[in-house]
């Protein structure tokens, strides 16, 4: 009877054990956050979630799509690419792109860390982009134009000979057809791997632009974040309308570099569009969401 006793005491006290470390396991999850068992837990496709990278805010991709990718609690623009923005302006998402046949090469042998040409042919392998811009066109509220727009995915959209080269076709089809012209700059500057051709396209997108103008045909620059360098040296501050997105960080050279060359503490928010607005070098700030409706209007006033 007494060896039954002792068994039977083991037996519970074994039994405690385990459910004293079951509750020690769950509790150490719980404090993590983590209220499901392990074994049950599943993981989270990648590319579901997003996080803003001004408020850490953290919504779904779709949520944000359906926002036009603007934070739906501080309004932080987030960047897109060409495709997004043709989506969000044009009549049920249809147009006609132009010059899609033109790429760029390397004609200098350039080579930094690697060779120009095998920079362009990763990039080309990972997107579907031919370079930093494309040239389309079509309608928004009903109001036909021609829109081009750089994509930061390619190379930084830099400015480069093919980018010279579309932006001025692009004028030309606009002088042809009698439309109004738009561009969607979003850059760092001029590509480095093209050296001299590429520092020839500020010149040569300026003095095409004295031709739309010479037409009387309205010419749009829209910046986006970021708008730096030859762009903002060039077409990027010559339209006949200067916009841009609300906290777009726009400039020649970065903040930083300022910074450290002048020894002083820059201003705040220095060379935002709101600070670049406040000193007269925009018309006017409009968030993604009334973007195409301004835009039709500002089309309809130029056609008056």
């Amino acid at each position: 009877m007494l060896q039954q006793f002792e068994d039977f005491d083991a037996n519970l006290a074994g039994e405690e054990g385990k459910t004293q470390e079951t509750k020690t396991s769950w509790f150490k999850r719980l404090k993590k956050g983590i209220t499901t068992p392990s074994s049950e837990r599943k993981e989270t496709p990648e590319g579901l979630w997003t996080k803003c990278p001004e408020c850490n805010y953290i919504c779904t991709v779709n949520d944000l799509r359906e926002a036009l990718f603007v934070c739906p609690k501080c309004n932080y623009h987030h960047r897109i690419g060409s495709n997004e923005y043709y989506e969000i302006l044009f009549d049920d998402n249809q147009y006609e792109e132009l010059f899609d046949n033109i790429i760029s090469r390397d004609f200098l042998n350039f080579t930094d860390l690697k060779p120009y040409q095998q920079r362009l042919e990763e990039t080309w392998s990972k997107s579907d982009l031919r370079d930093s811009m494309r040239v389309v066109t079509g309608q928004v509220n009903g109001n036909p134009i021609v829109i081009a727009c750089m994509d930061f995915e390619f190379i930084g959209g830099s400015l480069g000979s093919v980018m010279g080269e579309k932006f001025s076709r692009a004028i030309d089809y606009c002088l042809e057809h009698k439309l109004p012209y738009m561009v969607i700059s979003k850059s760092g500057g001029a590509r480095m791997m093209e050296s001299a051709f590429s520092l020839m396209q500020l010149a040569k997108t300026s003095g095409k632009l004295s031709q739309l103008s010479d037409a009387k045909l309205p010419y749009i620059s829209l910046l986006t974040d970021p708008t730096f360098g030859g762009i903002s040296a060039s077409f990027g501050m010559l339209g006949d309308l200067n916009i841009a997105e609300p906290g777009a960080l726009i400039g020649f050279a970065g903040p930083r570099v300022i910074k450290e060359t002048i020894k002083k503490d820059l201003p705040p928010g220095f060379q935002r569009s709101e600070f670049i607005l406040e000193h007269g070098f925009l018309d006017f700030i409009v968030n993604r969401k009334e973007l195409k409706q301004k835009l039709a209007t500002v089309l309809t006033l130029f056609k008056n």
